[in-house]
Formats: structure tokens, sequence, C-alpha cells
């Protein structure tokens, strides 16, 4: 009986958060380390089925790396970076595509269905594409078929919300001749956060949080205002390899999202506990006028 009055005990303070939630956009980013670990995939993707069923409108944006890396490395083909961009050329654009916009987006639409939920994959070869962008440089360096997104189809992925459904988007555009492009998952997660208006954005990665050491999960900051995170940078309080993940939050952040997260999509249920208790397990980043109110 005390295990049940405990389980109900939750249930009400999950209802609070809920009804605050209810009807609001919540785009998440799904990395490449959490892809490559079915068993918190499979958490991952419950969490997201229950985010849906309690009429949360939760959007899934998702890169590939190390699925990418295994198959070029099945076709005898390098990956090469030019300061954490892929460089893709016409071979990589191919293994990219067939692997990030087809094989693994149409199977993670697939595990939500399996697992109760429904969700659909918005990807070229559905024909339902909904990022555009144009090529980039990096420091005046050609890398080949890489984007930024410049423009979201808001329509498809809200039409989908309002019919209960997942959209699931892989993180490649294309450009204004119809030309494929791969995109930085973070990137293309902030520019979809920031076309829906989303609440809230969460990257799910394989560390707790924002550290004040990077080696040391017990220094995790559990909430930041956006003032208090660059001063932190300033500071150098915040690790060198924190740094470019709390900078794109706070880009994010001046792009009109109201709180960004940040939190180990390896620890089970780590969405729920994040969204729907009172301490969350991550870190949450916040504008400054956002911060006394709950969101």
């Amino acid at each position: 009986m005390d295990e049940a009055i405990a389980k109900a005990d939750i249930l009400i303070e999950a209802m609070g958060w809920i009804r605050r939630f209810r009807g609001k956009t919540t785009v998440i980013k799904l990395g490449g380390s959490v892809l490559d670990d079915e068993d918190a995939l499979r958490h991952i993707l419950l969490d997201v089925i229950f985010m849906e069923s309690v009429g949360l409108q939760p959007v899934i944006v998702h890169g590939g790396g190390k699925a990418i890396n295994r198959a070029l490395a099945a076709e005898q083909i390098e990956p090469r970076f030019v300061r954490g961009r892929r460089v893709t050329d016409a071979a990589t654009l191919k293994v990219v595509e067939r692997v990030l916009a087809t094989e693994l987006n149409e199977s993670i639409t697939q595990m939500i269905e399996q697992l109760g939920g429904r969700a659909m994959n918005l990807n070229f070869a559905a024909g339902n594409n909904v990022l555009f962008g144009e090529r980039i440089t990096i420091a005046g360096d050609d890398i080949g078929f890489v984007g930024e997104v410049s423009r979201v189809e808001r329509h498809p992925i809200e039409g989908l919300a309002y019919t209960n459904q997942v959209p699931v988007i892989p993180s490649m555009c294309e450009d204004a001749g119809g030309q494929p492009l791969n995109v930085n998952a973070d990137t293309a997660a902030m520019a979809v956060a920031q076309a829906l208006g989303a609440d809230k954005l969460i990257f799910l990665s394989d560390i707790n949080g924002v550290r004040r050491d990077v080696d040391d999960p017990t220094s995790i900051i559990h909430s930041l205002t956006a003032s208090a995170a660059r001063q932190l940078i300033d500071d150098g309080a915040i690790g060198t390899g924190m740094i470019p993940k709390v900078e794109a939050c706070l880009e994010t952040l001046g792009r009109g999202v109201g709180k960004v997260h940040i939190i180990d999509g390896r620890l089970r249920h780590s969405l729920l506990l994040e969204i729907f208790t009172t301490s969350g397990v991550g870190t949450e980043i916040v504008r400054d006028d956002r911060a006394n109110i709950p969101i």
C-alpha cells in the first residue's frame, strides 16, 4: 500500500506540470550517442509517447553521426571534419542521406509506432521535407554539401501535432534548387524550435548538463539565467568543452525559445524526470525575462 501511495504522490506532482505544459511545443534533439544505445532510445521514445498522450506537443529532431561513420567505413570513405562540421562530398552525401534521412529517420518513427505511439517521418524519401537552407563555408573553406537551415515549413509539423502524431525530422535540408544538404543537428533543432515558437528545446546528450568541471558529473549547475551563463563563460567557470553547447543554448534563447535543457539521454526516463519533477535531472537555461516564471 505504501508503494502504491508513493506512486500516486508522483502522479499528483506531475499533474501540475502536465496542466502547465499541455498544448505547448517541446523540441527534442536526439544525438548520435543516444541513438546508438537501443535501450536508452526505447525509454526516451516511451517518454515522448507519454508527453504526447498527456497533451504536450513533442517534436523530434535527430542527428546520427556514429551510424554515418560506420556506414562510411563500410564504403571505405574516410570521414573528415573542419571545426566540427563533417566535410560532405558527393559520395559522403549519398551515405548521409541514406543513413540519416532515410534509415534512422524511419526506424525512429517505426519504434514509436511499435511502442504504441503515433509518429510521422519528415524526409526526402517520403516527399515531405520541412527544412530548407543554403550551403555554407567554414572560415572560407569549402566543406561540400553542408548547409544551415534558413526556413522551416511549420504547417506540416503543427498539423501532425494537432492530429496526435510526433513529427520526426532528420538534420538535413534542401536548397532552392532541391539539392540535399547535411546540417548540424544542434543548429537544425534550434531552427525548428525558433520557427515553432517552442516553449522548450531539450538537448539529449551523453553528459548530465552544464558542469563547472567538464570531467566531474557532480559539478552540474541545475539552473541558469542567460546572463548568469554568459558571466560563467566570461569568468572561465564553465569548462572549455561545454562552452560551444552553452553558447548554442544562449543563441536559441535569443531567438525566442523560453527555456533550453541539457540532459543525459542515457538516464532512464530522463525526459519525464526533467519536465515533470520539481528538481529535474539536468541543466535548464532560461531567458532573463522568464527567470521567475514557471514554464
